[in-house]
């Protein structure tokens, strides 16, 4: 694709929302406790909410109200995700606080804090709503805490980058000293973090006499950085509701571009799929309209193609692939292009048609698709034509003085890809010195007649056909007419796929 899209990476089941994460020893919960929470951290915010703002990993003391001691030996969080009531049974009570006043944001910090300070202030949200603050120590206990529902993450730059990345920087050569190691070592956490959560909002926290850290944190892909010694609750309260708005709407733009780059990919491309009728040197009149049945497509399974071989024969068709996808609008535009060159190799008539079946039969991607054909060969004098029909609707003839009519249906063969080893008749058909020959696809007659059940039809079509050349209308604006109120009587747009070409003649 033309389109830059960002490199994209094994997402795990708990970023894209499919299931939440869980510890290698326990079960699922939707509400992840963070390691080391010392039970009176703050006693205040626990009774208003049961999640614990922050939770340090350093404590390595016993919580018996939350079961066994894991945190010492895993650091990968404390026992409130199993669901089991090993302690006093406060796990479950908390879960069901939980899911009676969820907070409006949850915030994943990551920080390495072995001493315990206090980085994250108390934060409330607009509601005046505590934010859910997650702790994590280290990347892998990242990985673990940050589920569908974390909106926001804070990154504390100074933590130790991953081992993979200092041994690599390291390999690199010490030669610029301590100084540019940490540098790089510190970035690369952060790149670590923006592909383990790439819908995430990031802040970064750096000290204050190192914004050009923070700078360079967002020219790698933060929302912000701010300074983690002049924090206070209402500065970052409001610059993590910017930075999850920020990353919304950046997200949202890089779609839209990505979209629009892409849907004029597609015009250009299905443009360049629609034919070019080949009549340089004959007298006949061309005119086509073309409506795909798909939302915003330009391309359907009709087909059509028009074609002057070297004798002055002229040579119309038409068709549709069954279905209404990509892959029959594709399958579509195989058998026309295999048509013109089959026509203009010289084949004609059953010769031909059979021909396009063994097309068809190896290009679909199922057996039990099939499409119907139409297939004229005018005369160079332009008075007489073949018509073989492959389970297609029959044109519709119209001259002066006489009412629009349909050609013979008699020798109708069967549709493409439905009979193996089948025939088509040619037959031969008198069209005179001035005519018109419209030839279509079952969407210009398969459209509902006001809101009940009924549809136009052919005998529909024929009377407004007639209709409307009684009231002077030819060539483009007879199309035009044509599909126009076919539309109107259907209540609007038609779910089938459309195509209708017309040739005219005049003496």
């Amino acid at each position: 694709m033309p389109v830059p899209v960002p490199r994209q990476r094994a997402i795990p089941a708990v970023e894209c929302g499919q299931a939440p994460a869980a510890s290698p020893d326990s079960g699922p919960s939707k509400e992840q406790a963070p390691p080391g929470t010392h039970p009176a951290e703050h006693p205040t915010t626990r009774r208003e909410n049961p999640t614990e703002k922050r939770e340090k990993p350093t404590d390595t003391s016993p919580d018996t109200s939350t079961g066994t001691d894991s945190r010492t030996s895993t650091g990968t969080g404390t026992d409130s995700r199993t669901g089991t009531d090993t302690g006093t049974g406060r796990t479950h009570t908390d879960r069901t606080t939980q899911s009676a006043a969820p907070t409006n944001l949850t915030v994943l910090l990551i920080e390495d804090d072995p001493a315990g300070s206090p980085i994250v202030p108390d934060l409330l949200d607009q509601a005046g709503k505590p934010i859910r603050v997650r702790t994590a120590r280290n990347l892998t206990e990242a990985g673990r805490l940050l589920t569908d529902d974390v909106h926001c993450i804070l990154l504390d730059l100074a933590l130790s980058a991953p081992a993979p990345a200092r041994t690599s920087a390291d390999g690199g050569g010490n030669g610029n000293g301590g100084g540019d190691d940490e540098d790089h070592d510190e970035l690369a956490v952060l790149r670590h973090v923006l592909e383990l959560a790439p819908r995430h909002a990031v802040l970064a926290l750096t000290s204050s006499s190192d914004a050009e850290r923070g700078a360079e944190a967002v020219a790698v892909g933060a929302q912000d950085y701010l300074f983690r010694d002049e924090l206070d609750g209402r500065l970052l309260s409001r610059a993590i509701r910017y930075a999850v708005e920020r990353k919304r709407s950046d997200s949202a733009e890089r779609r839209l571009a990505e979209g629009r780059l892409r849907a004029q990919e597609n015009r250009r491309l299905e443009r360049g799929l629609l034919p070019t009728p080949l009549l340089a040197g004959s007298p006949l009149r061309f005119a086509a309209r073309y409506r795909p049945g798909r939302s915003r497509a330009l391309l359907g399974g009709d087909f059509y193609d028009v074609v002057r071989t070297p004798d002055g024969t002229v040579h119309a068709m038409i068709g549709d692939v069954c279905g209404h996808g990509p892959d029959e609008a594709a399958l579509g535009v195989e058998l026309r292009i295999a048509w013109r060159a089959l026509t203009l190799a010289g084949l004609c008539g059953d010769e031909l048609l059979g021909t396009l079946q063994q097309v068809l039969e190896h290009e679909r991607s199922d057996d039990e698709i099939f499409a119907t054909l139409c297939a004229v060969d005018i005369s160079p004098d332009g008075r007489r034509a073949g018509l073989c029909l492959a389970g297609h609707p029959s044109p519709l003839l119209s001259r002066p003085g006489e009412p629009a009519r349909l050609l013979p249906y008699d020798n109708n063969g069967p549709a493409l890809g439905l009979l193996p080893g089948a025939r088509w008749p040619r037959m031969q058909v008198e069209l005179g010195a001035e005519w018109s020959l419209m030839l279509y696809t079952d969407g210009l007659i398969e459209g509902h007649v006001g809101e009940g059940r009924e549809r136009l039809g052919q005998d529909g079509m024929v009377e407004m056909v007639r209709r409307q050349l009684a009231e002077g209308l030819a060539g483009e604006e007879l199309l035009r007419a044509a599909v126009n109120e076919v539309r109107e009587l259907n209540g609007g747009e038609l779910a089938d796929d459309l195509a209708v070409v017309l040739l005219d003649r005049t003496a």
